[in-house]
């Protein structure tokens, strides 16, 4: 468990509510499959979450290549693994 031997409440209660985990992925995936959005939204929502990032300040990123050189490492000894 991520979050040691207790769990935040906030989740507690959530994973209580949800009783089949499974059925409501398949309900949400129903939803996304049914909702068709217009090319004109579909572009309003990606500047509003660029907005959010840059208010944010996790995006521009300062150093685009920063962690480059660890994740290339970890490739490979997960390639030398399989």
């Amino acid at each position: 468990m991520p979050f040691g031997k207790k769990r935040p409440k906030c989740l507690w209660k959530v994973s209580k509510m949800i009783k089949n985990r499974k059925e409501l992925e398949k309900f949400e995936n129903q939803i996304i499959r049914k909702e068709k959005l217009s090319i004109k939204k579909k572009f309003l929502l990606m500047d509003a979450m660029y907005k959010e990032a840059v208010a944010l300040g996790s995006f521009p990123l300062k150093d685009a290549l920063s962690g480059l050189d660890i994740d290339i490492k970890i490739a490979k000894v997960i390639n030398s693994v399989s």
